[in-house]
């Protein structure tokens, strides 16, 4: 499971959105939802009463629970109505041919493999704006505005050239994984540089363990170590230059020092063999097993392995280690960002109806239930306070916090699709040494390259 990352944009499924969207842009447009009911301080986004709703979840790692009791609640509140709950899988596949003919759920969780490509929906104009939501009194503290209750950038996440049309619902940090207490057996301490991560790489071998595995079928999850090894080294104004398209950023000292480090896991024999042919879940229940010390994930890790975790395992996460001593960004930097995309379409039947199943769903008291589920962190700030938090879970939070102000995350992903999917082929090459680091940047520079020139794909700038 990969939450923005938990579906990666399979290029089929990727391709099929862009193509049938693209070819029916016509520009979603709010006037086509169900009107508006009274507006008082108990509805103050005026749903009406009788107004249906159809809400579509991706059913993946989080699960759909905390979906289900938002809905519960928003049933409470509207006792005519019918809630509508679909949790599912293939997002793009069963909903894509529903934008197209503009006839889309009133909700969506736009998650999971093969999930509808934002841009490309942005594009054609089929996603409604969220101000009226974000400006809405929250349902903790109307005193207070949703916005004013989120996390710092969650809104930002979600905007695309200023304007909010997505909604994300889990603060997703990425690092590597490893058990607290197979690390405590052999006395291994985590490493805070690559040269100290290659050297402890030794030391597992010799006990017998494998050093790495990753989700080989889904490139994506060894990016994300690989991408943020050259954030580190090369700072906040690198991050910018990948995103912003500028020429020769993939070619960059850091980040070709980035997959130069990445190789060298490769090189060197420290991935268990058979790791390229395994999906995420065989890759992370070898890694459960013990057979493997580290597996490169998300924050969603803890909450989807949660049924088959051993007892005492003990799973923590720590940030990607510094590519050197002398990083711009240091060791304690992670790569977080909000993730789990909830939208309301633009033609969408009972779009306020939409709207208040946000307001609901953001409410401190169903992210609680979310957090406790899914064992993730919600973008809502104050919703896990009290709780004792579970081992991984709170290896995050203490990430987070460690990190300070030096968290980073990249936008190429939701912003260009293409772009995204040949770093993927390129470092699934990379990590079987069909390429070495110099052919993955020209690879992938080349791919950037050709975002760039592609007068057909819209642009977007940090």
């Amino acid at each position: 499971m990969n939450p923005t990352r938990r579906g990666l944009l399979v290029g089929t499924a990727a391709a099929a959105a862009t193509t049938a969207l693209g070819g029916c842009a016509t520009s979603g447009s709010d006037a086509d939802s169900a009107g508006k009911g009274a507006v008082s301080a108990e509805n103050p986004l005026g749903v009406p009463a009788d107004a249906n709703l159809e809400v579509v979840i991706f059913k993946g790692g989080y699960g759909d629970a905390y979906a289900v009791d938002a809905g519960s609640k928003y049933k409470q509140k509207f006792p005519k109505v019918t809630v509508d709950h679909k949790g599912i899988q293939g997002v793009g596949e069963v909903l894509q041919p529903r934008f197209v003919a503009d006839n889309p759920p009133d909700v969506v969780d736009n998650s999971g493999a093969g999930r509808l490509d934002l841009a490309t929906l942005v594009a054609a104009g089929k996603l409604k704006d969220l101000t009226e939501l974000l400006d809405a009194p929250s349902l903790d503290d109307p005193s207070k505005k949703v916005r004013e209750t989120l996390m710092p950038g969650v809104i930002e996440d979600g905007s695309f050239d200023g304007k909010p049309l997505v909604l994300n619902y889990s603060s997703v940090v990425w690092g590597i994984w490893y058990s607290k207490s197979l690390f405590a057996k052999h006395g291994w301490t985590f490493p805070k540089t690559w040269d100290e991560m290659l050297t402890l790489n030794d030391e597992i071998k010799k006990a017998g363990l494998h050093a790495w595995t990753w989700q080989g079928k889904y490139p994506e999850y060894l990016n994300d170590p690989l991408v943020s090894l050259a954030a580190k080294a090369g700072g906040f104004e690198l991050v910018k230059a990948i995103d912003n398209l500028e020429p020769g950023a993939w070619k960059s000292p850091a980040m070709t020092a980035a997959a130069e480090a990445i190789y060298q896991l490769a090189v060197r024999g420290h991935i268990m063999p058979g790791s390229e042919g395994l999906s995420h879940t065989e890759a992370q229940n070898a890694w459960c097993k013990g057979q493997v010390a580290f597996i490169p994930c998300g924050s969603w890790l803890e909450g989807e392995q949660q049924a088959v975790t051993p007892a005492g395992f003990d799973m923590v996460m720590a940030p990607v280690p510094s590519l050197t001593s002398s990083d711009k960004l240091g060791d304690g930097a992670v790569m977080a960002t909000s993730s789990e995309s909830f939208l309301v379409p633009a033609k969408a039947k009972n779009a306020q109806g939409g709207l208040e199943f946000l307001r609901i769903l953001f409410s401190k008291q169903v992210a609680r239930g979310f957090a406790e589920s899914a064992k993730s962190l919600p973008v809502v700030a104050g919703a896990t306070d009290g709780l004792t938090l579970s081992s991984g879970l709170g290896s995050v939070a203490q990430a987070v916090a460690g990190a300070g102000a030096n968290v980073f995350s990249y936008k190429f992903r939701t912003w260009y699709a293409p772009l995204s999917k040949a770093v993927d082929d390129a470092t699934g090459e990379l990590a079987t040494k069909r390429i070495n680091p110099a052919q993955w940047a020209e690879r992938v520079q080349k791919a950037a390259d050709a975002v760039a020139a592609d007068s057909s794909i819209a642009k977007h700038k940090r």
